[in-house]
């Protein structure tokens, strides 16, 4: 979903600046009108390449640590029976973080103005997104702010190492990766020339194997700079096709079909549906409005099609069963729960449940992941690393032997 920079004013004539995900500037206008702004100005926001279900939303210069501690301990205040506003001037006085400080005091000052709790949390979306809104709302509507509350911070948390288990998987390979390209680089432009040199002085035929590698030292140290800017290239042309409509689709779907990594993005996108959608029902919200935040939220595009597929589907008075096994996303166990929890009335239990059981599915395929790709990099970084060594020494041995 691309992202808008908007600024507008507010009814009192202050002025507001944040960031909305919408597929359109229509849509985030729509929305900033809703809340009651006027002189509305929007911009797109370049978007990067990132790799899909693996990403995530944004809390502006507010971390997701800050954002749990922030939503237990507003739990806890409002159970004991403070006033919001209270709360909220108790919270932005301890706030370390001048940014979240800042967007307090304004929450707190619009509460005062007579505006609700989540209208006034809806004007500072780079902290609180719509899933955190709505709850919210449906909190303050049903008069049960301090469970809603308790229920976000657990969702948060849980949301957050899913995050942390996916993004753990990653660094260990990008780093033996980095380590790997940055090693053979300085073989090959540092090293390689000095024996180059060497063998020039000796003169002969060079073997196959070091007449490749002198050769490939070469172009590097010529065209290093052509190179670097050709990836450089590729990475700005990659992340300006994943954000046009039709490049993310395409990327998505090939993402979703890699034969590992493709089953890690469908387990964290079934276990990120499936909590969000049961946190969001167990908490007042109609299914519609869930539905659509979800849809928002889900990271990646046939994920996103393919709830709002489901939502167009409850609309027309089907059951949220049936375009689920349509649309071939979901596993069959997944349409089968939710079959049975929509027979039974207890949607959002089962929901949790699978959302529960998905957390370990992907425990487990990222320490599956993590395991098998650690022989396969020693194996490439030891080949790689090695042969460029044995390439290297191949005259020196033919030397020793001739001389022998």
């Amino acid at each position: 979903m691309p992202k808008f920079n908007w600024e507008a004013k507010t009814k009192a004539g202050a002025t507001q600046k944040g960031v909305m995900e919408a597929a359109n500037e229509a849509m985030v206008e729509a929305q900033l009108k809703r809340y009651g702004f006027a002189g509305i100005t929007i911009k797109s926001e370049k978007v990067g390449f990132k790799l899909p279900g693996f990403g995530g939303g944004g809390g502006g210069s507010v971390s997701t640590k800050d954002l749990v501690v922030f939503t237990r301990q507003f739990a806890t205040m409002i159970d004991s029976g403070l006033p919001l506003v209270q709360c909220l001037d108790i919270l932005s006085g301890q706030q370390e973080n001048k940014f979240f400080k800042s967007a307090l005091s304004s929450i707190k000052e619009s509460v005062e103005s007579g505006s609700t709790f989540a209208d006034a949390l809806a004007k500072h979306p780079k902290i609180f997104d719509q899933l955190y809104v709505n709850l919210i709302a449906a909190g303050e509507v049903g008069g049960i702010l301090d469970t809603i509350l308790n229920r976000l911070a657990a969702y948060i948390e849980k949301a957050m190492k899913l995050k942390k288990q996916v993004k753990g998987a990653m660094v260990y390979p990008v780093t033996i990766i980095s380590i790997a390209v940055v090693v053979i680089g300085v073989i090959l432009v540092f090293v390689i020339p000095t024996f180059a040199k060497m063998f020039a002085d000796f003169g002969g035929t060079l073997p196959m194997p070091t007449q490749i590698v002198i050769a490939l030292s070469n172009f590097l140290q010529r065209y290093i700079l052509v190179i670097i800017g050709v990836c450089y290239g590729i990475k700005v042309g990659i992340g300006k096709y994943y954000a046009t409509p039709m490049g993310r689709q395409l990327m998505d779907r090939f993402f979703l079909k890699l034969p590992i990594i493709g089953v890690l993005i469908r387990k964290v996108a079934v276990a990120k549906f499936t909590r969000t959608l049961g946190t969001m029902i167990s908490s007042g919200v109609p299914i519609m409005d869930g539905l659509e935040i979800v849809a928002k939220t889900a990271g990646n595009k046939v994920v996103e099609d393919a709830i709002y597929k489901v939502r167009q589907a409850i609309s027309e008075g089907k059951t949220m069963a049936e375009p689920l096994s349509e649309c071939g996303v979901f596993p069959p166990m997944v349409v089968q729960m939710i079959a049975v929890g929509e027979a039974t009335g207890a949607m959002d239990t089962m929901l949790n449940k699978i959302a529960d059981f998905y957390d370990d599915e992907v425990d487990d395929a990222v320490g599956n992941l993590t395991s098998m790709m650690e022989p396969l990099l020693m194996v490439f970084l030891g080949t790689t690393v090695g042969g460029l060594v044995v390439a290297m020494y191949l005259p020196i041995f033919k030397l020793a032997g001739a001389v022998g």
